[in-house]
């Protein structure tokens, strides 16, 4: 009875505004009223000839439905809730919160941005906030509430300048949860102690080289 027509938005949409996407509706609607009016005897008919409408949504056809679905459980999180990123003070100055937080920008848009404890960060970054624009540190993610638009995260430890390639990188293993401390002197006891070490003659014998 009724009918739903779906119009994709884009970013060129975006920058006609929403006299482009109404026009576009309107055009759709009208060559349907068309199409319609085709069929059968060539008399368009009216909403009220089409018999009573359907209120029970169980009623309808599958075709007509679109089908959702909630989150009910989290198996597993995947996420290492550690991200690579900058802080910087609160823009409302005056506000109760930038006494106490700071607010932490990921450098992966894709994680939220997070506030922090002002007693993480370093003890001079109230006063002198551009010392500290263009270094990057790791923070946490460790809670977020429904009713707000940040996460609450925690400093975890400074790396270094942005751009420099050993704090990108320890950034980026941190992130994917990667474990790249030294190795425990148990681990290293295993391995070959009278240096230089080469592959004995025996062991080429009876293996296939794949160097």
């Amino acid at each position: 009875p009724d009918v739903i027509i779906e119009a994709q938005f884009d970013d060129n949409d975006a920058e006609h505004g929403q006299d482009h996407l109404q026009d576009m509706l309107t055009d759709n609607i009208k060559k349907f009223s068309l199409d319609s009016g085709e069929k059968g005897d060539g008399v368009h008919r009216t909403k009220q000839d089409d018999g009573p409408k359907v209120n029970d949504p169980r009623l309808l056809p599958d075709k007509f439905l679109q089908r959702t679905a909630k989150v009910v459980y989290i198996l597993e999180k995947k996420h290492s809730r550690a991200a690579t990123g900058f802080i910087k003070l609160l823009a409302d100055k005056n506000s109760e919160l930038f006494k106490r937080c700071a607010m932490f920008s990921p450098v992966d848009h894709r994680v939220p941005r997070a506030y922090v404890s002002l007693a993480d960060c370093p003890q001079d970054f109230v006063t002198r906030p551009e010392d500290y624009s263009n270094m990057l540190f790791i923070c946490r993610i460790v809670d977020w509430k429904e009713d707000s638009n940040f996460a609450t995260g925690q400093l975890a430890k400074s790396l270094g300048q942005a751009g420099e390639i050993e704090p990108e990188t320890e950034g980026i293993l941190t992130e994917y949860g990667v474990d790249f401390s030294d190795f425990s002197p148990k681990a290293l006891e295993s391995l070959p102690q009278n240096l230089p070490w080469v592959i004995s003659p025996e062991e080429l014998a009876k293996r296939r080289d794949l160097r």
